[in-house]
């Protein structure tokens, strides 16, 4: 077998979620924990190990991968390139930005920002999350709101987009946004864990600059009006993500009967059951499975009633 199953790998954080994770899953999920780091290498900011990933012989990920990243990512990667979660917001998430991959490799020795997608596994009647401004924000305005941290007025120059299950919205690095409550969802973004806070007082923390102090960590914030054409570009067509995405990660949905190209991804089922079958594997999927694919797997194929998501690095 080269394929491997994934256990929940869930670190803490600062806000709440309402066990949607262990429902979802079919193995053991810390419920009151509201983030699995699937197939990670990605450490939470200044507080590594969390957030690594163990594979079923007690190796790191990580590890793994260095002592034979052509077996695990192919002949054309260094490293995965993506980092995929689920998420499970008990709670509205604070609004807050990620920077691009210009400001973090001047400012946070790091070549990927975090861009981001999210697809709704499931979410309460009337979900929604903040996304983008509705009007343009001066660089003064937004200071003064998070020095004062004044929550009410943030939240309302932002637009309120209601999302329901299925939906799948690309969240580019820049665009302030805030997850709302009662909403489970797989997320893929770029290898990192980066994010500015706007919001903090009221979730408990003491800042959200990244080290970097609120006069330099704003200026990744996109301040621009997002008008709603604006907003529908960042909704997939035929695609699940827009060609935007293409650069920074990709995803499908596929079910019984679609061959998987070979390549290192992440499948996150997400219905049914059945199969995941290739040269060396043939493995049993259901609901909330998680499997890590390494490209010494090669092409694959799904049978059964099965459909999962498939999340892997920019094609080349």
């Amino acid at each position: 077998m080269t394929i491997q199953v994934l256990p929940a790998n869930q670190p803490e954080t600062f806000y709440r979620g309402a066990g949607r994770i262990a429902g979802f899953r079919n193995v053991p999920a810390a419920p009151d924990r509201p983030e699995d780091w699937v197939g990670s290498v990605t450490t939470r900011f200044g507080l590594g190990p969390s957030g690594l990933s163990t594979l079923s012989d007690g190796r790191l990920l990580a590890d793994a991968i260095a002592a034979d990243p052509h077996w695990w990512l192919g002949p054309q990667r260094a490293d995965p390139g993506v980092l995929v979660k689920l998420l499970d917001a008990g709670q509205r998430l604070p609004l807050h930005v990620h920077p691009d991959r210009r400001f973090a490799t001047a400012h946070l020795a790091s070549p990927y920002g975090k861009t981001e997608a999210w697809v709704i596994l499931s979410a309460r009647p009337d979900a929604y999350v903040h996304l983008g401004f509705a009007r343009d924000v001066s660089a003064d305005e937004l200071a003064g709101w998070v020095t004062g941290q004044q929550t009410g007025q943030m939240l309302a120059a932002t637009n309120r987009v209601p999302v329901s299950a299925g939906d799948a919205i690309l969240c580019p690095a820049g665009l302030p946004h805030a997850i709302g409550d009662g909403i489970l969802l797989v997320e893929v973004q770029e290898p990192t864990d980066f994010s500015v806070l706007l919001e903090y007082e009221e979730f408990g923390l003491a800042d959200g600059h990244l080290g970097l102090g609120y006069d330099l960590a704003l200026g990744c914030v996109d301040r621009s009006r997002w008008t709603p054409q604006r907003l529908d570009q960042l909704r997939g067509g035929r695609q699940l993500l827009p060609e935007a995405a293409d650069e920074f990660f990709t995803a499908h949905r596929l079910s019984g009967g679609d061959r998987l190209r070979q390549g290192f991804s992440v499948l996150v089922a997400v219905a049914g059951e059945g199969s995941v079958a290739g040269e060396w594997d043939d493995l049993p999927v259901r609901q909330g499975d998680t499997l890590l694919v390494p490209y010494a797997a090669g092409p694959l194929r799904l049978d059964g009633t099965v459909e999962v998501i498939r999340l892997a690095p920019p094609e080349r």
